[in-house]
């Protein structure tokens, strides 16, 4: 009787733990984003340029960095709202992104590039 007690809480000790496993698994580094993903991160990033705020955008993205994925989830919880004033879509895809630890990187280096090569017209 000892042992099949025993067995059964192992067992339901080694579900928990299979069940827990993936519970705050984030995506992983260097999946390639999606062709969406790249227009939004360009659209970003050419509106910050064009508005002559590459410098203060970069700081800023440098120092919220860490903080991206509870960004995104202020981003899934005010859709409703901000859908009023901008593009549910949009929003919703740069809530995902933000969930991706790449992005912020990737963004950054985006902003750079175009900052340096001043192709972008002024607002």
């Amino acid at each position: 009787m000892a042992t099949s007690l025993k067995a059964q809480l192992t067992s339901k000790i080694d579900g928990l733990k299979a069940g827990l496993s993936h519970a705050f698994a984030v995506e992983p580094e260097g999946q390639p984003l999606s062709s969406e993903d790249l227009v939004l991160l360009e659209k970003v990033a050419t509106e910050i340029v064009s508005r002559h705020m590459a410098d203060p955008g970069v700081i800023f993205l440098e120092s919220a960095g860490p903080m991206n994925f509870l960004g995104s989830q202020a981003l899934h919880f005010l859709t409703p709202i901000l859908d009023l004033a901008c593009n549910a879509k949009e929003i919703e895809r740069a809530a995902h992104l933000l969930e991706r630890r790449d992005s912020i990187p990737r963004l950054i280096a985006l902003i750079e590039s175009k900052a340096e090569s001043g192709k972008i017209e002024p607002r």
